[in-house]
């Protein structure tokens, strides 16, 4: 498995599973069948309402915890320093484990700076191996980074190839900051998985259209965490590593994207409002 080196040198695998609107009840069998293709990151949160079932599976998994890298957020209604470093107790207790190896802002939303104080007392602590955020546009990432005594290890936004961030994935360049992305396949939006550019290029090296949009995004030195309840897709996007785009596929998905959020934007009032409504 390749790896990414964060910038406190810990060290992630560039591709995870991710457990966003995996049904509580069956996310244990996910992530057991997840770990047993070879996943060893394995990326959750508090909104999600399934840590646990996270957690019963690493238990079960029978695979040392040092080597798995378990993820997850403080959703934005744990906001504020005491009810985040609440929630990061109840989220070890959850995920059944004694350190989380990287714990993110789910959203920059409510008292986010007492959640990120909170969050770097448990780093130095040593509940957490790193610190970072997600869903943080580059404005808000680099007001951040400027105050903050630990910078963001990660920064996790929506990225596919209609929308590469390409602008933002520079600001982080330019932090340290490690460029994750939610969402790699957009859910299918915009005929994702049937695009003939994607899809001419997965021919000529025998490979779906996911797979080259986790290769296009490997090569952009991005993190990907794809989300299928299937085992025989997530053996599909395990299988990644055994060919390289050239440059000449590289430009091609380039040229794709739309800089634009295939599903919503932080500097839409109405999704302020739903937001910060579920975060009440």
């Amino acid at each position: 498995m390749d790896t990414v080196k964060l910038n406190n040198g810990i060290t992630m695998p560039i591709l995870g599973y991710g457990v966003y609107q995996v049904d509580p009840a069956e996310c244990e069998r996910c992530v057991l069948d997840a770990i047993s293709v070879g996943y060893r990151s394995i990326d959750t949160a508090q909104a999600y309402n399934n840590e646990e079932g996270v957690g019963n599976a690493i238990q079960k998994c029978g695979i040392p915890r040092s080597e798995l890298f378990i993820t997850t957020k403080v959703w934005i209604s744990n906001g504020g320093y005491e009810k985040a470093k609440v929630s990061i107790e109840d989220s070890l207790k959850k995920l059944k484990t004694d350190y989380i190896d990287l714990l993110l802002i789910h959203q920059p939303f409510n008292d986010y700076y007492g959640t990120y104080r909170a969050m770097t007392e448990a780093y130095k602590d040593g509940k957490i191996r790193a610190i970072g955020v997600s869903n943080f546009y580059p404005d808000r990432l680099i007001d951040f980074c400027q105050f903050q005594e630990v910078i963001p290890a990660v920064n996790q936004v929506e990225t596919h190839p209609f929308q590469q961030q390409k602008a933002a994935h520079e600001i982080m360049k330019k932090y340290g900051v490690q460029h994750e992305s939610w969402g790699p396949f957009a859910e299918g939006r915009k005929d994702m998985f049937t695009n003939p550019v994607i899809k001419s290029i997965g021919d000529k090296y025998s490979k779906s259209v996911a797979q080259v949009i986790l290769r296009f995004l490997i090569q952009s030195d991005v993190v990907v965490i794809p989300k299928t309840t299937h085992k025989e897709r997530m053996i599909e996007n395990f299988d990644v590593f055994n060919f390289t785009l050239t440059v000449e596929d590289m430009h091609a998905i380039a040229a794709l994207d739309e800089s634009e959020s295939a599903f919503f934007s932080h500097y839409d009032p109405q999704t302020v409002e739903f937001l910060t409504g579920l975060g009440r």
